[in-house]
């Protein structure tokens, strides 16, 4: 079995094949691109640490709800929160079009700064747009959760008012996105990060076969 950290970039598709975008399997060479698919899934602009396998149970784990495995993603937002709307997401919030709350999540607000102090992080296609108003307000921090709702991040920060500008996935299950690891590499996950995986989610131990 193959276990990969990989680091993905902004741009990217997280399938296997797409006729319009390149994807994450890209960036694999031939002879492991056609064994190996990612497990869950980034937006096309959000970036960081994806595993990507060829064991579907290790997929199927990590992805089951009933285990809630932690994801941590650092993020820019446009707006202001206050305390009542940092409650609101730790607590849960309402997305659109759905009616039942969001699971409780961890937040931590890390700098409140302008979008001129962000400029390289906002994506290509819409830096001249946010640039029109260099002094907007713009906030950084980093939530956790442990559900996998389409575009959930997004969602809950626009439920308190709040647009993402930019997002990136640094943790799963403990495992940490490796600093090392330049956007598009990846990496065979160590024994001890498939351990901390195994220890989350029960998987058996002896399924692990470095490579």
């Amino acid at each position: 079995m193959h276990y990969f950290m990989f680091n993905k970039p902004r741009g990217c598709v997280t399938t296997r094949k797409d006729e319009l975008h390149k994807t994450v399997m890209d960036y694999f060479p031939d002879e492991l691109r056609n064994l190996l698919h990612p497990v869950g899934r980034l937006d096309i602009d959000t970036e960081g640490l994806l595993l990507i396998t060829d064991d579907g149970m290790f997929d199927h784990r990590l992805m089951l709800p009933d285990y809630h495995v932690e994801k941590r993603y650092f993020f820019y937002a446009f707006g202001s929160p206050d305390s009542t709307d940092i409650h609101k997401l730790e607590s849960g919030v309402m997305l659109k079009g759905q009616d039942k709350l969001t699971l409780p999540a961890k937040f931590e607000l890390c700098e409140r700064m302008t979008v001129a102090d962000i400029e390289v992080f906002l994506p290509d296609s819409k830096r001249e747009r946010f640039m029109k108003n260099p002094c907007g307000k713009i906030f950084s921090g980093y939530i956790t959760l442990t559900e996998g709702r389409n575009h959930q991040v997004k969602r809950m920060l626009k439920a308190v008012g709040c647009t993402v500008a930019y997002l990136k996935r640094v943790s799963i299950g403990g495992v940490v996105l490796d600093a090392n690891l330049k956007s598009g590499e990846y990496r065979p996950l160590t024994d001890t990060e498939y351990r901390i995986l195994y220890d989350r989610t029960d998987l058996p131990l002896n399924s692990k076969v470095s490579i």
